[in-house]
């Protein structure tokens, strides 16, 4: 093994070292703003000669982009920016070069809400990722004023919502745990507040937003079903500027600005909800005595270290809590960190170093002197990344890394009050090392095919310390006796898995503004929840790949067609997929996996398939922009032991869904934002019929999982905005009123299949005064008609 290792790294160095000496010479700069000296990313670069072959800077305003041929006149312009022009010669290959834009009167007719070329769906190889702006994001109607991001991309295609209100997704016919949802690199276990109503992102605190659920690039990996990469910003290195809101529930402020000198630069946000202080304000002191808030606390401090270097700390702290009458308590956090070191070796050659640590935990505690306890759980992740990127003399790029992860779940704990009655409980800890190897290339094979291949490498070793049951015959069920268990201690092997990913795309262009793009991609995926909640709780039981639980496997094909209008105003585009799931787990009936040591025991293993076509129209520049997207999708379970054997519809299968996206620009005072969402009801099973037990009627089942369906979902979402445009004063302010469920529809969160009690009283000689009632269907909804007003402020 040791003698691999050291040949694969001698391979890795020859290989460096050969690209870096032929790698192609690059124009490297940096756009700013000449006013506030903030970078823009999104800004569009390219040659004079060649102007359909150009770059765009990145999250940072950087950009590098290949020499043709030099002495050539390099343009600069970015939306609502003077377009710079400027020679390039030989001697200006040196060093990066900083490009000044001055802002220009602002045009309502070439309003945007796309941070990417016009071009770039067409000429890209990128394909099932969607990209939304943060200033679209918060022209979008929300649920009580709060602008959040993961609602936001429910509005896509291809992303399916968990239910009313809540941010879950479901991409392309895979489970929530199937996201992974990452903060600058470092992975998110639980991006929800208030059990699923709220993501956790501040969207002030916010860069960018990239969702990718179809071809994943090579140097991410982990989950099955998508990547949702969010960005925090930079602050600007100029002076100290802020932000901020007061909403109907929470309120919100982000400062940012140099830090020692313009060398360096911090952001720090805050959101904390005070709907716990409208509760003190009741006569009721059993409502009085209730808590329930959470809060977020983001900041990221940059330092360019020299004109190669630069250093980015980032930090993200979030939690929530429930209380009840000081009796019982719910609460639960994120705090996750990264830290990131870009270097720009030469023109070509770029080095990414990253190091980050996520950790979650919750605590439930009850207060009862004869049933009082305490329950809490620990999980955390810890990883380090690098990156080695090139650029080469024909135009492509080449980039390799490693990436390793450290999962640790600690014990769940049941400790109970000194003279409580329940037993303690405490499970035995996991832990798995994860160490990938990945390579790919992006290239133009011919002036109109291009391609992006690739592979990843996963080596996982779940080790100790530990416990590993034996059962009887080799097959943990609620039946199997345990013959043994088998103690490891750390570090210890306990099982290895190792998984080829490769990935593979090729675009091929008709014309100008039509393309053709299909893909591969294989995922493996080690970490997963055992949960009967679609929704997601902030106690699901996570569980790492081991002896009897093997790591998920997914193969996504896809295809798709794109063209532009309209002199690129318009964005259409067609994709379909077909997507094959491997040891999908599902928990049997009754299953208990909260406290278990053994739950390889109540989990079923089987597999799955997903299959759809989405379309989505888009228009990017004018008064009116917005989207339409449909799409028809099938999601199908089929494991052994559940709904007779045979396939079966999860909960999140909703074959039709439709969005519609739209803002418009009356002056540059108003503004007005409309959404529009009709679903196919979710899957469920409902009872078929009733029996006595002790003069109490129990819900008969069938044994057919998920044969019945809510009814359709539908809601429309409204909004006004009014805003001072004069960006000389130091203070500007503006108003969103915003309505959810515009016109009152009751969607169904729950249904309850009870007795209903009637209000007539009947009298039976026997047995005196009776209180009828009838078998009956409760249903619960939770949101009509909800208007709401936010006040943002910017300083």
């Amino acid at each position: 093994m040791i003698k691999t290792f050291r040949r694969i790294f001698v391979l890795l160095v020859f290989f460096t070292v050969f690209l870096e000496l032929s790698a192609q010479q690059l124009v490297q700069g940096t756009v700013v703003d000449l006013n506030s000296s903030e970078t823009l990313p999104g800004a569009n670069v390219y040659w004079q000669s060649e102007p359909n072959k150009g770059v765009v800077s990145d999250q940072n305003g950087e950009f590098q982009i290949p020499v043709i041929q030099l002495p050539d006149f390099l343009v600069v312009s970015f939306l609502g920016y003077e377009k710079s022009v400027r020679l390039i010669q030989e001697k200006d290959l040196i060093k990066p070069t900083r490009f000044f834009l001055l802002p220009e009167d602002f045009n309502l007719e070439e309003v945007t809400i796309s941070e990417r070329r016009s071009d770039e769906q067409i000429k890209s190889l990128e394909m099932g990722t969607n990209r939304v702006s943060l200033e679209t994001i918060k022209t979008i109607p929300a649920l009580f004023g709060e602008v959040d991001l993961l609602r936001s991309l429910q509005l896509l295609p291809g992303v399916q919502t968990a239910g009313e209100g809540t941010t879950g997704l479901f991409v392309r016919g895979g489970s929530a745990d199937q996201n992974l949802v990452q903060l600058d690199g470092a992975p998110v276990y639980n991006p929800s507040h208030f059990f699923g109503f709220f993501s956790v992102f501040n969207p002030d605190a916010l860069d960018q937003v990239e969702l990718y659920k179809g071809n994943m690039p090579v140097s991410f990996g982990g989950r099955l079903s998508s990547l949702i990469d969010v960005s925090l910003r930079e602050g600007n290195r100029d002076r100290i500027k802020g932000e901020g809101g007061i909403g109907t529930i929470s309120s919100r402020l982000t400062i940012d600005g140099p830090l020692f000198s313009d060398k360096s630069s911090f952001v720090l946000s805050g959101r904390r909800t005070y709907a716990d202080l409208f509760l003190r304000l009741s006569s009721n002191e059993d409502i009085r005595n209730n808590q329930l808030n959470f809060h977020d606390l983001s900041g990221k401090s940059t330092f360019y270290l020299s004109e190669k270097d630069k250093l980015s700390v980032s930090s993200y702290q979030g939690r929530d809590f429930l209380g009840l009458d000081r009796q019982f308590g719910l609460g639960w956090s994120n705090w996750v960190s990264s830290v990131n070191w870009s270097r720009n070796k030469s023109e070509s050659f770029f080095f990414d170093l990253q190091a980050y640590h996520s950790n979650y935990s919750y605590q439930v505690e009850f207060q009862d002197p004869e049933n009082g306890f305490e329950w809490n759980n620990y999980l955390t992740e810890t990883g380090t990344k690098a990156k080695w990127t090139t650029l080469m003399k024909n135009g492509a790029e080449v980039y390799w890394g490693i990436h390793g992860q450290l999962y640790r779940f600690l014990p769940i704990e049941l400790i109970p009050a000194t003279d409580s009655a329940i037993q303690p409980i405490s499970t035995n800890p996991k832990n798995g090392l994860l160490n990938n190897l990945f390579a790919g290339a992006k290239m133009d094979l011919h002036p109109r095919l291009g391609m992006e291949a690739g592979l990843r490498w996963g080596l996982y070793q779940q080790m100790g310390p530990g416990v590993d049951y034996i059962y009887e015959n080799d097959e943990p069920n609620s039946d199997s006796a345990v013959l043994d268990s088998i103690q490891y201690r750390g570090l210890e092997s306990i099982k290895f898995y190792q998984g080829l990913e490769p990935r593979l795309a090729f675009r091929w262009l008709l014309s100008n503004r039509l393309s053709i793009k299909s893909a591969f991609n294989r995922n493996f995926q080690y970490v997963q929840v055992a949960s009967n909640s679609s929704a997601g709780l902030p106690i699901d039981r996570w569980i790492l790949a081991g002896k009897y639980v093997r790591p998920l496997r997914s193969d996504q094909i896809s295809l798709g067609v794109y063209q532009n209008f309209d002199g690129d105003r318009w964005e259409l585009s067609v994709e379909g997929y077909y997507k094959d799931l491997r040891n999908v787990i599902d928990l049997r009936n009754g299953a208990q996996v909260l406290f278990t040591d053994q739950v390889e025991t109540e989990v079923l293993t089987g597999n799955g398939w997903a299959y759809g076509l989405e379309f989505l129209a888009r228009k990017t520049i004018g008064k009116t922009t917005g989207w339409l997207a449909y799409t028809w999708s099938r999601a199908w379970r089929k494991v052994e032991g559940i709904s007779q054997n045979q396939a079966f519809n999860p909960r999140f299968d909703r074959p039709h869904d439709l969005t519609l996206v739209l803002n418009h620009e009356f002056s540059p005072y108003w503004s007005a934002g409309l959404t529009f969402s009709y679903t196919t009801g979710q899957a469920v099973t409902f009872p078929i019929g009733t029996y006595q037990v002790d003069n109490q009627s129990l819900p008969i089942f069938s044994d057919l999982r998920n044969d019945n369906r809510y009814p359709n979902y539908h809601r429309m979402d409204a909004s006004l905005v009014w805003k001072n445009p004069n960006k000389g004063r130091k203070w500007r302010g503006s108003w969103n009123f915003s309505i959810y469920n515009l016109y009152g529809r009751k969607n169904p969160f729950a249904y309850e299949f009870r007795q209903i009690y009637n209000d007539d009283i009947t009298f039976q000689p026997s047995e005196g005064p009776v209180t009828s009632s009838r078998p009956g269907i409760v249903k619960t909804y939770l949101f009509t008609f909800l208007p709401s007003i936010t006040y943002n402020f910017q300083f």
